[in-house]
């Protein structure tokens, strides 16, 4: 006959419950007594049963084994103490910069314009306030930059000047300069070609009408 799997809940029926209280005790009893003898441990075992009555086994001392059950408990509490009081730093300070993050967040979302539909009018001022001191900060900063890429191009000019003197001293080169009489020779050549006159018109005809022409001119 195949016994049925047992259902774990309370025995209504209290001779049924009273029944298997002592098969399942002494069942009990017998695993802990062949758990100390085959393992060599230190086994204790204390039951009650409904009635109150106590039923308890000890491969050793009963009072020692609880002894040493207490300590090594007490042991296991105050080493994790500090374990323990460091998590619930890390859980308290993960919480306060979850929600520093969440605020941040929220700030940048009203300086890119986005979000303001529930903003008061002074949290739009404040906010106005800040955009504008942002601009004034980023335009010093421009200013700054500029005049020191100003800065560098005239050194950068001063060493190249340097080296091109170097340079004309090197191979004995002195700079062109314009004399007054070149001045004055271009002047000279720019004025007569504006008084001259070159004839460059064709004519096909006797050389007395070409004169007469001329003339009329």
């Amino acid at each position: 006959m195949v016994r049925g799997k047992t259902q774990m809940r309370r025995i209504e029926n209290a001779t049924s419950r009273q029944v298997t209280f002592s098969k399942r005790r002494n069942g009990l009893l017998k695993k802990a007594f062949e758990l100390s003898v085959l393992c060599d441990a230190e086994v204790a075992l204390i039951i009650f049963s409904p009635r109150g009555k106590l039923h308890e086994f000890a491969s050793s001392s009963m009072h020692e084994t609880i002894e040493r059950y207490r300590k090594h408990t007490k042991d296991v509490q105050s080493n994790n103490t500090p374990v323990v009081q460091n998590m619930q730093h890390l859980k308290h300070e993960t919480a306060s910069l979850a929600k520093k993050i969440e605020l941040l967040e929220v700030s940048k979302r009203k300086l890119l314009g986005e979000g303001l539909g529930t903003c008061s009018i002074n949290e739009l001022q404040q906010i106005e306030q800040q955009l504008e001191k942002s601009v004034c900060t980023v335009r010093a900063r421009k200013m700054q930059v500029f005049k020191e890429q100003i800065e560098q191009l005239k050194e950068k000019e001063k060493t190249l000047a340097a080296d091109n003197a170097i340079l004309l001293a090197k191979y004995d080169v002195q700079p062109r300069q314009e004399s007054p009489e070149d001045g004055g020779n271009l002047t000279s050549t720019t004025e007569n070609s504006e008084n001259s006159d070159v004839e460059t018109e064709l004519f096909i005809g006797p050389p007395e009408k070409r004169f007469k022409r001329i003339m009329e001119k």
